[in-house]
């Protein structure tokens, strides 16, 4: 009986539709992705041996430099847009819907309001030399007008204003008189509870706080 030769097949396999996703999915994300801005100011925090961890949203955040000047930021885009947007309606900043976005989608702010329109007209590095802080003086405290609008936008917004936590970095070298005025201005606000953001290092061995890091790690 003779034998039948099955045909060879080819085992390669076309590939190209694979290609054109993988490329289609590269271009989406290239296109897609917005980098985080530059912070104008940059803070050496002191270290502690508190592991927990900033939160990623619902967030302000305070930032003193070791100048003393004082910065605002706040997370989430619709929240920074309520924010600004107040902030224009009442203080009659004249800000055109160009700024608004560019408060929208920049970073932490520091300067007096009066400066707001000039400072997001600026581009990112004239932006950092020309900031000189946040007034916090008894005469102008600026920094709880900002507190009290952010508090507004985040309400607003549909989060619970109870989520909201306020966070403070501040340098190393940030002269205490300053910082006592930052803590003042959230004491005015009726805010009691605050997270200072610290660089963590290892609790020393033996110590409490060591003993306690072990027993949560089992």
């Amino acid at each position: 009986m003779p034998k039948i030769k099955m045909p060879r097949k080819s085992t390669a396999i076309d590939m190209t539709a694979m290609c054109d996703v993988a490329f289609l999915l590269l271009t989406f994300f290239m296109l897609a992705t917005k980098f985080k801005p530059d912070e104008p100011v940059v803070v050496v925090t002191p270290s502690s041996i508190n592991n927990s961890l900033l939160p990623d949203s619902d967030v302000i955040l305070v930032t003193v430099d070791k100048d003393g000047r004082v910065f605002f930021s706040m997370d989430g885009q619709p929240k920074r847009q309520k924010l600004i947007s107040d902030l224009n309606e009442s203080y009659k900043l004249g800000l055109s819907p160009n700024d608004i976005a560019n408060f929208t989608l920049g970073s932490s702010f520091g300067a007096e309001l009066k400066d707001l329109k000039k400072v997001l007209e600026m581009g990112p590095d004239e932006r950092k030399s020309f900031q000189k802080g946040i007034p916090i003086d008894s005469a102008n405290n600026e920094l709880g007008v900002w507190l009290e609008y952010g508090r507004t936008a985040q309400a607003t917004i549909g989060v619970k204003a109870g989520a909201l936590k306020y966070c403070i970095k501040a340098d190393n070298q940030t002269p205490y008189p300053v910082i006592k005025k930052v803590l003042d201005t959230f004491k005015d606000k009726k805010i009691q509870k605050l997270n200072l953001v610290t660089n963590l290092e290892a609790a020393p061995v033996g110590s409490a706080a060591a003993l306690y890091q072990k027993e949560n790690a089992k």
